[in-house]
């Protein structure tokens, strides 16, 4: 989850531009070399090379890296110079991936972080970008034959086709209501996973300081997003509820982060801290589902309860101290 600290007029603190011309200014270098290792990482992925999977989920590392160590503008030249270079090899559809997947969740999320002066926007953002790229692609695909879910039914289909489960109409008809909401998931984890590192890497330099993991608490207004996903779906007809059964998903990811940053929060200083966040953490790795939806209770339950003792606030009660 990326985190400026640089604070205001500190940003890019030792980068300011000097005399040589522009190749003399740390964060148009920054940019520079950020820019080209997400296209080359992007397209690496998207030509099928060897590792192309762990390439592609690692392409929002550099942008991170400049953005948190040299300051906004310098993640928004990266990613722009990033996309201009996929679209240049030819990959004017990858170049669109890369922006819509990670080029503006990166600058937005580096953007929520400074103005909150924390991590509970950029939380709430892990759910609601994934939710809004999928209303955007229902409506973009919405004069399609079966509109989004007919196109992830053919693709699902296709890519079925090759293990010889074309025929399989029902794995096909629940792989196509959770894609979208699997796309989404694997997003928001890659954002959050590179932010973090780009975090942990930069604070290692001595360039700017780690995220505060405590500092991650969804406001109190996010419980609304979920609760009205989940009532869309209710709503919706059988066999037509693959968008909102999407949306009830993702919204519920920052939730199960939340979940987990409590427990971080509420174990801190007692004994057999490690032991317990050891197990759920390997929980998670293998029953996810009961255990997430565990966690994403918890989480829900720590937010309503933090709002309330916040008289309604946005911003929840303050972490305990031990």
């Amino acid at each position: 989850m990326p985190t400026d600290r640089t604070g205001p007029g500190k940003e890019g603190q030792g980068t300011q531009p000097r005399a040589g011309g522009p190749l003399a200014d740390p964060r148009l270098l920054a940019a520079g070399a950020a820019g080209l290792v997400a296209a080359i990482l992007a397209l690496w992925a998207f030509r099928g090379m060897p590792l192309g999977v762990v390439a592609f989920w690692a392409v929002p590392l550099p942008l991170f890296l400049a953005g948190m160590g040299f300051g906004t503008a310098a993640l928004l030249l990266a990613a722009g110079l990033a996309g201009l270079l996929v679209w240049l090899a030819g990959t004017a559809i990858g170049a669109w991936l890369f922006l819509i997947a990670f080029g503006a969740p990166a600058a937005l999320l580096l953007i929520a972080a400074r103005a909150s002066g924390g991590l509970g926007l950029p939380l709430a953002m892990l759910g609601l970008l994934p939710a809004a790229t999928i209303v955007g692609a229902a409506l973009w695909l919405a004069d399609m034959p079966g509109g989004l879910e007919g196109t992830l039914r053919a693709l699902t289909e296709a890519a079925l086709d090759s293990f010889d489960l074309a025929d399989s109409a029902g794995l096909v008809a629940e792989i196509v209501r959770v894609q979208a909401a699997a796309i989404g998931f694997w997003v928001a984890l890659a954002l959050l996973a590179n932010g973090w590192l780009a975090g942990w890497m930069l604070a290692r330099a001595g360039i700017a300081a780690p995220p505060a993991w405590s500092s991650a608490r969804l406001p109190g207004w996010y419980a609304v997003a979920p609760g009205l996903a989940f009532g869309l779906w209710l709503a919706a007809a059988e066999g037509a509820d693959a968008v909102p059964l999407s949306l009830v998903l993702v919204l519920l990811v920052p939730l199960m982060l939340h979940g987990l940053a409590a427990l971080h929060r509420r174990t801190r200083g007692r004994g057999g801290r490690p032991l317990l966040l050891g197990g759920v953490y390997m929980a998670l790795l293998l029953m996810f589902v009961p255990t997430s939806l565990a966690v994403v209770g918890y989480g829900a339950f720590d937010l309503l309860r933090s709002s309330s003792n916040n008289g309604g606030g946005g911003r929840g009660a303050p972490p305990p101290r031990s």
